[in-house]
């Protein structure tokens, strides 16, 4: 095995059966996680928690430790560090791919409402509405001024400080499937569901239920993202790793 790592920026389902395959496969693998959630389950090989101090510490960072492929397998609106990682392979010019789930597409008897920010969904939910905010903790502070709004708060890990909404409720769970979602959407009596098109199939049951249930979805669209070397799951990166690393297997 090549002393160069892998280094792969994760946090995410796919990142972590990435560095599992590469894992097995021989090639030594660093995974860098931001550090939000609090006990996120540990990806196969190295890992490393925590920001890197911008475009400039992770163009230091690739360079102290020779790192070999670049991999920004990040969430599809973690844009910061996405940009961060173009900026630090045009610095040290190592290869680069980045792993990005396709988006969800509007099916037959969905209710979508795309909009295009977090100020855009705020306005979207009407008065009176009981809303599932499956977003992260985060992105909850613009909806505080909906006080007209019933908002159910669903979050992994609680909150480190308070919420800054006026009428709500917190939910302390992970996504389940269809009928489980069906189940919770109708037991809470939501109307609405707010998220992101975060794409995959982790949390995408509750789509589906929405769909079922005829519940309108207020879905937040992906942002426009720089034309970049992007690949969609995890069998595809594989490959292009094997292609252009052959020599570093064991």
């Amino acid at each position: 095995m090549s002393d160069q790592p892998i280094l792969i920026l994760g946090g995410t389902a796919e990142a972590a059966r990435l560095a599992a395959r590469l894992v097995a496969q021989g090639y030594r693998v660093i995974s860098s996680l931001a550090g939000r959630t609090r006990n996120p389950q540990s990806p196969d090989g190295e890992v490393r928690v925590g920001g890197f101090g911008g475009a400039r510490g992770l163009t230091g960072y690739i360079a102290r430790e020779n790192v070999a492929l670049l991999i920004d397998a990040t969430h599809p609106f973690a844009t910061q560090i996405s940009d961060n990682a173009l900026v630090a392979v045009a610095s040290t010019q190592v290869p680069f791919v980045r792993l990005e789930r396709p988006a969800w597409h509007k099916r037959p008897g969905d209710r979508w409402t795309s909009v295009t920010s977090m100020e855009e969904a705020v306005s979207a939910i009407p008065a009176r509405a009981r809303v599932l905010l499956a977003l992260g903790r985060q992105h909850i502070a613009p909806f505080s001024r909906r006080g007209d709004v019933h908002f159910v708060v669903r979050m992994i890990d609680p909150p480190e400080t308070p919420l800054d909404l006026i009428d709500f409720e917190l939910e302390l769970s992970k996504p389940g499937n269809v009928e489980e979602e069906t189940d919770f959407l109708t037991m809470k009596r939501l109307t609405h569901i707010v998220c992101r098109n975060s794409g995959g199939s982790a949390s995408y049951a509750k789509i589906k239920a929405a769909r079922d249930l005829g519940l309108p979805v207020i879905m937040i669209d992906r942002p426009h993202r720089p034309l970049t070397h992007t690949l969609p799951d995890v069998e595809s990166v594989g490959q292009f790793v094997s292609d252009t690393l052959g020599s570093f297997r064991t």
